[in-house]
């Protein structure tokens, strides 16, 4: 593992969303296009590659956590716009989205 300090940290802007929309992205086997809203930030398409393991309509409604100031990236024609905050148990496992456990505003801070 490699370490950072914290002046590199405090760079990322984590933000909690709420998925608004989500489909499969045509000719992909691993990406869903999520809309995700982040309250004053507007809403974000972020690409995840999850479809193995989840169907679009399932993810509606779901709060998640955000890196909202990642560099957009294009992938499949389409550009992404943050990351979806995700663990895994080992490598190649479903990944579970990480999220407050308690209700809390699309655009609130994470620190």
């Amino acid at each position: 593992m490699e370490y950072v300090d914290f002046e590199t940290f405090s760079k990322i802007d984590l933000r909690v969303g709420k998925i608004v929309e989500a489909e499969d992205v045509p000719n992909s086997r691993k990406l869903l296009k999520l809309v995700v809203d982040l309250g004053p930030l507007g809403k974000r398409q972020i690409l995840s590659g999850i479809k193995k393991w989840y169907k679009p309509e399932e993810l509606i409604g779901r709060t998640v956590v955000v890196v909202a100031n990642l560099k957009p990236k294009k992938m499949a024609n389409l550009e992404s716009q943050g990351m979806v905050l995700m663990a895994e148990e080992e490598e190649g496992s479903k990944p579970v989205f990480i999220a407050p456990v308690e209700e809390v505003k699309p655009g609130s801070k994470v620190y």
